[in-house]
């Protein structure tokens, strides 16, 4: 049934997909023209609040701003908030639909082959440990998992726990390798990864690219160094699955996992225009289907199939969605790509959110591509500004096509903290500390150990960039303040 949400009725069509009718304010544009043009800003600013209260957004790899329609979206489900899979009522079948639509929308956003590839965490974090407790009991004595020293904790420490605290624990032994990376350049050492790879190697698991370094990992050639393994995985592949970190790697990119041919893949929404509260893990079908659940309980059984000697599961997605879900959370996410579509294509001109329109492959990769190419421009003027500085070092490839769009740096006898503090009483939002990413931070021996990062999205302007440089070049010719305070950070 159609759910009304104040001037907003969305419903589900045979395709499973989401359809809106009154988008307020706003025409609705019938298709998009898909090209490589560029974004209109200040277009897309007006979706926004941050800007009319003068904030200056540029800790976006932390997370994103979200657009007004989608907290709009979240008051008008109220008007059909139940739950799903567990009620008859017109507003749980309702609901139900767009929550089991939000899936297929993630699926076509990633180029999965359907739904049940893909399944709902919290976060990043979360759906890379749900890789690692359902890959668990496969894990032989004498195999290894291979990992970077470019990780975010998120990609190191479950791999760590695993094989220095869990496995241990039911006499298994699992070594991790960590491969390093060139401190001059930011690039991950390709060589050194691939000495580290044989035929005990379960598991590649390597970031999209780097939260703290900016670098675009060559994932085809990670993908080409776990095919040649060799490894015997219980399907009989004869080679290394691959995991990948993808939280700063989907929101600024064109992702096809099935051309990347990743195993698994992870990112979270918040990093892209939703709210808190959603991540995405992507996996093959047939691993999914083969794996043990991460999560057991109610909704990940199969109707009736519960008894005193046995259990049988239900099928996938929904056998990796124990428990009552993140219901809004899903559905206001799913929206978010269809929204960054329309933002990126046509801000004032919307053509996906709220509706059942199709997400073209084509109009997605249009999309990123233009959000890839403003992040550039962004990313390359901070590189040129923050380089023109006296005593600034900047970490990471210096270019900007090899980056995402983040910049972190260092100033000279200023600890990253206090520059950062400076920046906020300047009106530019950063973050210090080592940015979850403590290994690389370890790497190249920083004292104090961290670095003050500045990162942009499709919604940031040059002139907020220029802003944000002034304010360093400010900080970095002032006064010193103390020598070594206490850096708080670990993080």
């Amino acid at each position: 049934m159609p759910m009304q949400l104040d001037g907003i009725t969305l419903t589900a069509d045979d395709h499973g997909a989401g359809r809106a009718d009154g988008y307020p304010g706003r025409s609705r544009a019938r298709t998009h023209a898909v090209d490589r043009g560029s974004v209109d800003v200040q277009a897309i600013r007006r979706h926004f609040v941050f800007p009319g209260v003068g904030r200056v957004v540029t800790n976006n790899a932390a997370s994103t701003q979200p657009p007004d329609e989608l907290l709009e979206l979240y008051r008008s489900l109220a008007a059909g908030y139940e739950n799903v899979h567990r009620g008859q009522s017109d507003a749980s079948r309702a609901m139900t639909a767009l929550f089991e639509e939000s899936y297929d929308t993630i699926a076509r956003f990633l180029g999965a082959p359907g739904r049940a590839s893909i399944a709902l965490y919290r976060n990043t974090t979360e759906a890379i440990n749900a890789v690692m407790y359902s890959l668990l009991t496969e894990f032989r004595d004498g195999d290894n998992v291979v990992t970077t020293m470019m990780e975010h904790n998120s990609n190191y420490v479950p791999w760590y726990a695993m094989c220095r605290e869990i496995l241990p624990r039911l006499g298994r032994r699992v070594e991790y390798r960590l491969a390093r990376f060139d401190p001059g350049t930011g690039e991950l050492d390709l060589d050194h990864l691939a000495s580290l790879i044989d035929a005990r190697t379960k598991l590649v698991c390597c970031t999209g690219a780097s939260n703290f370094l900016g670098t675009r990992i060559r994932l085809p050639a990670v993908r080409a160094l776990a095919d040649g393994s060799g490894y015997r995985q219980p399907s009989g592949e004869r080679r290394s699955y691959l995991l990948v970190d993808a939280a700063q790697l989907v929101p600024g990119s064109f992702v096809d996992v099935q051309a990347l041919d990743v195993d698994y893949l992870a990112f979270s929404f918040h990093k892209l225009l939703a709210p808190f509260g959603v991540g995405v893990l992507y996996a093959k079908e047939h691993l999914l289907a083969s794996s043990l659940p991460f999560l057991y309980g109610g909704d990940m059984i199969a109707e009736g199939r519960v008894f005193p000697d046995r259990v049988g599961y239900t099928c996938l997605p929904w056998k990796f969605a124990a428990g009552t879900p993140n219901i809004l959370g899903a559905i206001v996410s799913a929206q978010a790509l269809r929204i960054l579509l329309d933002l990126a294509l046509s801000p004032e001109c919307p053509a996906y959110f709220g509706t059942g329109k199709p997400i073209e492959r084509a109009a997605v990769e249009s999309a990123m591509g233009r959000v890839s190419a403003w992040n550039r421009q962004l990313t390359s003027r901070a590189l040129d500004g923050l380089g023109a500085i006296p005593g600034i070092t900047i970490y990471g490839p210096r270019d900007p096509a090899r980056r995402t769009s983040l910049v972190a740096f260092n100033a000279a006898g200023r600890d990253p903290v206090a520059v950062a503090e400076g920046l906020n009483r300047a009106g530019v939002e950063s973050r210090a500390g080592c940015h979850c990413a403590t290994l690389a931070h370890h790497a190249l021996e920083l004292t104090p150990r961290g670095s003050c990062r500045l990162s942009f999205y499709l919604y940031n302007t040059l002139d907020e960039v220029d802003q944000a440089v002034a304010a360093v070049a400010a900080i970095a010719a002032g006064p010193s303040g103390p020598a070594e305070r206490g850096f708080p950070w670990t993080g």
